[in-house]
């Protein structure tokens, strides 16, 4: 184990570096497209667009958290950081703008990170130009590119690594997929039920952010399967208090620190655990209110008398106690694990970072 290991772990060394594998990635796909004689101008000019649209998303100062686990699954193993590790850093990282630039369109989200979502930004350049066709269907369809590009690079860059890595990357792309169609699925049927919220949760949320990230940087280390299996218990607990935490900001949060409209979970009507534990304690009184959950015409009046429900209920007293219950289960195999001090320690600061943020 290096001795300097504490500056190693600084996530803003680790920013840098993982910016710069994916500028340097962006800047080869641009190349490749211009040099691509079949399509000439049109090639260079058009594909900028895209490639031009994933650079914004790499400045607008995302949290770089998958990156981050990634690094210290690496460490836990014991292994100094080296450049597979910034390489899968990056990859972790266009996979989640993938993630989120699909996620958009698919609740019709029109802000993230205080700036406009990629589909609406392609949707006032139709305008703006004054093309023929509808505007939201070629908004959509080319945001669906853009995030389909950041999964290319991502896959990429994956494939110069161990097979060990690969295939825990193609246990994290699939989970993704479903935890995103059961998110998709259930705020479209409606789901209330306690045990949906939780599914969604672990494979939309707690694989994706923490437990495969860890697991992905010890595996790059050739990591002993049992340290693989405690970094993914480790993972599976503090990513369910990430989504969680994520869950009561979008209710709760101030729009000014999460970069995203405040209540727009209930007007989706998101399958949240939050929601579930509400409208099981509340009363038949409530129903009526209860039902315009998911319905875009959700007044800001509704949306207020909705979250007091959620707090009267005793849901987000509830939730609350399942963050820390979820954050001590997280800390407990940290006791466990043998891990050196500076890896439990830097840890556990993450824990307390992603349990109880604000933004």
């Amino acid at each position: 184990m290096s001795v300097n290991l504490a500056l190693e772990l600084a996530p803003d060394t680790l920013r840098q570096d993982v910016l710069a594998v994916v500028g340097n990635v962006l800047d080869d796909c641009e190349a490749t497209w211009a040099s691509d004689g079949a399509g000439g101008l049109h090639t260079r000019s058009h594909g900028r667009e895209l490639v031009d649209e994933l650079r914004r998303w790499f400045a607008a100062e995302g949290k770089m958290l998958r990156a981050r686990f990634c690094r210290l699954g690496q460490a836990a193993a014991g292994a100094p950081p080296d450049g597979d590790v910034v390489q899968l850093g990056a990859a972790l990282e266009l996979l989640h703008t993938f993630a989120i630039v699909q996620d958009d369109v698919m609740d019709a989200s029109v802000v993230r990170r205080g700036v406009p979502t990629t589909h609406v930004r392609f949707e006032r350049m139709h305008c703006e130009s004054g093309w023929r066709g509808e505007q939201r269907r070629f908004a959509e369809a080319s945001a669906v590119l853009v995030g389909d590009l950041a999964h290319a690079l991502a896959n990429r860059l994956v494939g110069e690594l161990p097979a060990s890595v690969r295939t825990l990357w193609a246990s994290l792309c699939q989970e993704l997929v479903l935890g995103q169609y059961l998110d998709v699925r259930g705020t479209a049927a409606g789901a209330d039920q306690v045990g949906y919220a939780e599914s969604v949760a672990l494979l939309k949320s707690a694989r994706y952010t923490v437990s495969r990230p860890l697991q992905l940087g010890a595996a790059l280390a050739g990591a002993e399967p049992c340290l693989v299996e405690a970094l993914g218990r480790f993972g599976e607990s503090l990513g369910l208090a990430f989504q969680l935490r994520d869950d009561l900001l979008g209710v709760f949060g101030d729009s000014d620190l999460t970069g995203k409209p405040v209540g727009d979970d209930l007007r989706d009507g998101k399958p949240t655990l939050l929601l579930a534990m509400t409208t099981r304690r509340a009363s038949d009184d409530a129903v009526p209110l209860l039902e315009k959950i998911g319905t875009p015409g959700l007044t800001d009046e509704e949306v207020g008398a909705i979250t007091r429900l959620c707090i009267s209920t005793g849901a987000v007293r509830e939730v609350s106690a399942r963050i820390e219950r979820a954050v001590a289960d997280a800390r407990d195999v940290l006791e466990t694990a043998s891990l050196a001090p500076a890896v439990s320690d830097s840890l556990a600061r993450l824990a307390d970072d992603v349990a109880w943020r604000h933004r």
